[in-house]
């Protein structure tokens, strides 16, 4: 997509002037930087200032704590984009690195917010003693948990399906490493990315409450924020102050839509994979409009692009072997990396059982991977009506970007829902019709997770060649013949990343979702995600690390033996060559 001529104003001799455009960036820029300044100013306050500010749910607040909690998931990500570039990008250049990286990453995001929380903590808060910054650390971390590990799923996708004759195209014209990072694959993964970037975006909200609300044992800290709003209105049954901030999030995701998915999305629509001109009409954003036709804006760029251009020739330039692949790998080397990487598992659950042994009878292990296998049950019913409802619409959504465009808002803002939100409804109508907690709590571990499902379906249709639907056309081809030769082969690599993340963040989100409270009501589901929340609120390391451990174990196991093979199916079968 060919970027419009900026309407550079130029006088008499030779100066440029401001024009329109530029006023509109300045103003853009600079409300980008005052909402940093003021948002900010909170991470280096006194934490006994901190904890002397008690919260309310005085709406007049809700502006405020929003700005914060928009903050916080702005740095997470930022993190998360650093995290996806160089973890996902070892993990698919490298054999032996993907042996190690691939596994920790099932392993990682497996491990419930709350295991990293009560973890991490103390550490985080002994970094500046006496400051905020500290519990602000370990809350952006603890949402930067809930976003990184499908972002980095979906990069290294991404870069495993690089199409052949463009990595021929990129040695052909000699690009380095760095180059061809740049200008090829970075490039090629980005509209799926964009799309994970939203939905974990949307995968932080879920969580917020516990990272701003943060109760281990005997260090209790509430950070202001929408999250910890939330979490005294649930407290104290105001279903009032519940509606004011489901309203904050609403404006706070909307701006986060218009000012930065979106043109997100519109600009990288520019790299999908076409083979004919034309092509489904782009996404349109006023942002990068403004962005576009703005000398000013152009000019403040220019020192980024000549930098990456100078980048480009001082770093060696050499040929990149294929993803997956190092060409200076040794049959010695080969065969004594799996007996290391073995070795190294070995002293991990060694160490972890002598931890666990220390303070909870070995029967507890049995009891909890019974309750392991439970919630193991709920994902897999989760998982299954969540793809039966959600690939037929995230394929028709996909492919009329029209829809898309309205959509996008929608789904983001129902993606970020918080499961606490639901707890009114929910624990009410269990006591009320006398329910069973184990069947009618299970449907909240997929709220925020089933989007994983759509997000990526919708980014795998957006992404689907124009060739490959215009023969499904030309060929008259209709029906279920459709989706079994056209709409599934399109769109299977990217929905088998998005099941991998749901099925992990469901997992996660059951520690959240298998106890539910309101009020003086608490219900509570027989599971691992109960048994783990339990331990965290009465701050018991050794069944806490038990619980983290027998999760992370089933989950490694499940993608091992199921979620691997498909995964390498989709990336051999439905590979754009």
């Amino acid at each position: 997509m060919s970027q419009p001529a900026l309407p550079i104003s130029v006088g008499r001799h030779g100066r440029r002037h401001l024009t329109l455009w530029d006023a509109v960036a300045v103003l853009l820029i600079v409300g980008l930087f005052a909402f940093l300044a003021e948002a900010g100013r909170g991470f280096v306050e006194p934490l006994a200032h901190l904890r002397a500010q008690s919260i309310s749910l005085d709406p007049a607040r809700l502006p405020d704590y929003a700005a914060r909690t928009a903050l916080r998931m702005l740095a997470a990500m930022i993190l998360s984009l650093v995290f996806t570039f160089t973890y996902a990008t070892w993990a698919a250049k490298s054999r032996r690195a993907e042996a190690i990286l691939i596994p920790l990453l099932d392993i990682l995001q497996s491990v419930p917010i709350l295991g990293f929380i009560s973890v991490t903590v103390v550490f985080f808060m002994s970094l500046a003693p006496g400051l905020a910054f500290g519990a602000e650390c370990a809350a952006i971390f603890a949402i930067f948990t809930s976003q990184a590990w499908n972002m980095a799923f979906s990069f290294y996708q991404s870069l495993r399906t690089v199409p052949d004759d463009l990595v021929e195209v990129a040695r052909g014209y000699r690009f380095g490493t760095w180059m061809r990072f740049w200008r090829l694959e970075v490039p090629f993964a980005l509209p799926q990315l964009v799309w994970n970037m939203m939905v974990s975006m949307s995968g932080g909200w879920f969580f917020v409450v516990a990272s701003e609300a943060i109760s281990v044992g005997n260090t209790t800290v509430t950070l202001p924020g929408i999250g910890s709003y939330i979490a005294l209105a649930v407290e104290r049954r105001s279903l009032g102050a519940i509606g004011w901030a489901i309203g904050a999030m609403l404006v706070v995701i909307l701006v986060y839509d218009q000012v930065l998915f979106r043109p997100l999305v519109a600009w990288a629509s520019r790299f999908r994979v076409e083979q004919e001109a034309g092509g489904a009409a782009p996404t349109q954003s006023w942002v990068l409009t403004v962005l576009r036709r703005s000398p000013l804006a152009a000019w403040l760029a220019a020192p980024a692009g000549a930098a990456m251009r100078w980048s480009y020739r001082v770093l060696p330039v050499r040929d990149s072997s294929t993803p997956g692949a190092d060409a200076t790998a040794t049959s010695l080397t080969d065969r004594a990396w799996p007996l290391l990487m073995a070795a190294i598992a070995a002293l991990a659950i060694w160490r972890i059982a002598v931890f666990v042994g220390a303070g909870v009878p070995w029967t507890e292990a049995g009891t909890a991977l019974l309750l392991g296998l439970l919630t193991m049950l709920r994902v897999f019913v989760l998982i299954l009506l969540a793809s039966i409802i959600w690939v037929p619409v995230g394929v028709w959504i996909g492919l009329h970007p029209k829809v898309t465009r309205i959509v996008q808002p929608i789904a983001q803002f129902m993606a970020a829902f918080p499961a606490n939100l639901f707890f009114p409804v929910a624990v009410s109508a269990i006591v009320m019709f006398r329910l069973d907690p184990d069947v009618w709590l299970s449907p909240l571990m997929i709220l925020g997770t089933q989007w994983y499902i759509l997000f990526n379906v919708i980014a795998g249709a957006a992404a689907m060649p124009g060739e490959l639907r215009d023969i499904g056309t030309n060929l008259h081809i209709r029906g279920w013949l459709w989706w079994r030769r056209v709409a599934l082969p399109g769109i299977f690599p990217f929905y088998v990343t998005g099941a991998i993340a749901a099925s992990g963040g469901s997992w996660n989100a059951s520690i959240v979702a298998e106890v539910a409270s309101w009020g003086s009501e608490r219900l509570q589901a027989h599971g691992l995600g109960a048994y783990i929340a339990q331990a965290t609120e009465a701050g018991d390391y050794h069944r806490i690390v038990l619980g983290i451990a027998v999760m992370a174990g089933f989950v490694v196991v499940i993608n091992r033996v199921f979620w691997r093979p498909l995964y390498r199916f989709a990336e051999r079968k439905f590979r754009l060559t």
